[in-house]
């Protein structure tokens, strides 16, 4: 997301500059805050997974029907990042940013309280609509307040940090369904949502005051679209993306079904299952962070794509003569989300860097690409039921195959423009030691 900035001008002697005055303004308690709002997606998902067989038991819904809740969430995520940015700009971040936590909060309490699965299905989209406007709106205030090198400091220690989510999520969600009902799972986001508006108020300033907001809205950034699709290398890096996105959520939607009601699996121990696969994918980021600058990094994305078609091919083989061992599961599960780690961060770092003119609107359009596609997987990877892993282990193939195609064919042969490979390195690197 994009925003408007000051020119730079001289201060007077002795007198802090305006970009000064702003960087100063970037708390230990606001950065804490972001870090808070990016754990939105994978609290509210996490959490709710290892649920997922008691959910359509109570409810008396299918299998297909519970992942739908997956899909108006992820496709509420989408919406609201890309929506969110644009009118936050026109309008300023603090008050659009109170008003999306609270929403997301009052969501998550009809979430506790459904009768059935599609009040559910609806009030899960409304809780990722406002939580990716919390999300986007919280980046969006870093950016307004830090520049150069501390901008890139400050974004990979919430990315960082951020990462820890994704492991304590699911652990989280065991921990609950052992001790309470999964409609708490529900009561403990909207109590979080209540401490990030308490947090909000405390800590984050109006970043960007009326001087510097633009009336442009949704119309420019419509227009700024069409110009980062236009560009191939762009649309290659965010098919590399998108579709590995796609594979991995595939796994996220169904793995509790193939785990624990095909292989007996306790949701305790599917938990840390989970958990140990999301840790996988954070080690491989890291170490993706530290490869940068000395291994081409189409090159690590290449081997994290062949990890996940090999991973797909073997689930797919064995759902289909061998009845999906418990052991096959687990092991496919992990590699998959091991190779996440190399693709999805290195495929956004180099769509990026292919519209250095439209930093926001490429960063809008990746974030909405990715969730639509977690969202539209989510059902489909369902509809084998809970007896079989077939519909998800072709989805992963597929997903993978899309991957590939996107980087060996819509971006073979091009180069990032000088100066922009050492740029991603060098934030690559920062990277690496702020985390």
């Amino acid at each position: 997301m994009t925003s408007a900035r000051l020119a730079p001008h001289t201060a007077g002697a002795g007198m802090p500059s305006e970009r000064d005055r702003r960087q100063a303004r970037v708390t230990s308690g606001l950065v804490a805050t972001v870090i808070f709002l990016t754990a939105i997606a994978p609290l509210a998902t996490d959490m709710y997974v290892p649920a997922f067989p008691q959910v359509a038991g109570d409810l008396s819904a299918t299998a297909t029907q519970v992942q739908l809740t997956l899909t108006t969430f992820f496709v509420g995520m989408a919406l609201g990042q890309l929506v969110g940015g644009p009118v936050s700009d026109q309008r300023g971040r603090r008050r659009p940013l109170i008003a999306a936590i609270v929403l997301m909060a009052a969501a998550s309490v009809v979430c506790a309280l459904t009768p059935s699965i599609g009040v559910m299905m609806a009030a899960r989209f409304v809780q990722g609509f406002s939580g990716g406007w919390a999300m986007v709106i919280g980046r969006a205030v870093i950016v307004d307040l830090a520049t150069g090198a501390r901008l890139v400091r400050l974004l990979n220690v919430v990315a960082g940090v951020g990462g820890i989510a994704p492991i304590a999520g699911p652990l989280i969600g065991a921990v609950i369904l052992q001790l309470s009902h999964w409609r708490m799972s529900f009561w403990t986001v909207a109590a979080l949502g209540v401490a990030m508006v308490v947090a909000a108020l405390a800590a984050v300033p109006e970043s960007l005051p009326p001087e510097r907001r633009h009336g442009g809205g949704l119309r420019a950034f419509a227009v700024a679209g069409r110009q980062v699709l236009a560009n191939r290398r762009y649309v290659g890096y965010l098919v590399v993306s998108g579709s590995a996105m796609g594979a991995l959520f595939a796994y996220v939607a169904t793995s509790a079904f193939v785990l624990q009601s095909m292989n007996g699996m306790s949701p305790v121990a599917y938990s840390v299952d989970f958990a140990a696969n999301a840790a996988g994918m954070t080690v491989a980021a890291l170490v993706a962070a530290r490869l940068a600058g000395r291994v081409d990094t189409r090159k690590v994305i290449l081997v994290g794509q062949i990890a996940a078609l090999a991973a797909g091919v073997a689930m797919l083989t064995g759902s289909l003569w061998f009845g999906t061992p418990l052991l096959l599961a687990v092991v496919c599960f992990l590699v998959l989300m091991t190779a996440q780690g190399l693709i999805g961060p290195n495929g956004g770092a180099l769509a990026s860097a292919e519209v250095p003119e439209h930093p926001g609107t490429g960063s809008a359009i990746l974030g909405f690409v990715q969730w639509v596609a977690a969202g539209a997987i989510a059902p489909i990877a369902g509809l084998g039921g809970e007896h079989t892993a077939v519909p998800m282990a072709l989805l992963i193939v597929a997903g993978a195959a899309a991957s590939m195609l996107g980087l060996l064919v819509l971006a073979r042969g091009q180069k990032l423009r000088p100066g922009e490979e050492s740029g991603l390195n060098q934030g690559r690197d920062h990277a690496g030691r702020c985390r």
